[in-house]
């Protein structure tokens, strides 16, 4: 900056200068100030949609004991998209629950258990009708999830930017070369025959 200071009163700068020097100030504020407040803001507004998700589905689900009926064949251990991380680890099994009107249920779930064995008591996520639910969200993935889609909002804003400020240059560029070929259509034919009396 303190170059750019100094050399707007070079005699050898050209108007077009200038105004290249301004696009490239607001192009830099806009990378410092701007970018980063999209990005706070989407995250905050993305934050504050999870927290609301997880309350609703914190409010919707509950935990039930079933009994396990059988492992599922070709079972597997799945990792849980809901916990931070996917740190913990889910086991594919049939189980029977009582729904909370008294009914009686068997399907296939997922728990965390560690003993799927058969008549193993595990703890299940259902829904208000004793129907098998995913488990819900935790605070710290929604957390997580919100700082990503900031990130990726300020990386966005930034990547536009940018995009922004090399097409207006191009294009400033291109308006120079056009008023440049112009000067030389009018002087160029011209050109080394100064004094030669034709």
């Amino acid at each position: 900056m303190a170059g750019v200071w100094r050399w707007r009163h070079n005699p050898l700068r050209r108007a077009t200068d200038r105004y290249e020097a301004w696009l490239a100030l607001a192009a830099f504020l806009m990378l410092m100030l701007a970018a980063p407040a999209v990005g706070w803001l989407c995250g905050a507004r993305t934050d504050a949609a999870l927290q609301a998700s997880v309350r609703a589905q914190r409010a919707d689900r509950h935990l039930t004991t079933a009994v396990v009926v059988r492992r599922v064949a070709g079972a597997r251990h799945v990792a849980d998209p809901e916990i931070s991380g996917g740190a913990m680890t889910r086991t594919e099994v049939v189980a029977r629950w009582h729904t909370p009107a008294g009914a009686a249920r068997t399907a296939t779930v997922t728990t965390a258990s560690r003993n799927a064995a058969p008549g193993a008591r595990v703890r299940i996520w259902t829904d208000r009708a004793g129907d098998p639910a995913l488990r819900p969200m935790d605070i710290p993935t929604a957390h997580t999830h919100a700082a990503l889609a900031g990130f990726g909002a300020a990386m966005m804003s930034a990547l536009l930017i940018e995009c922004v400020r090399r097409l207006v240059l191009r294009r400033m560029t291109w308006r120079r070369y056009e008023r440049l070929d112009r000067a030389w259509a009018a002087v160029g034919p011209d050109w080394g025959r100064t004094g030669t009396g034709s």
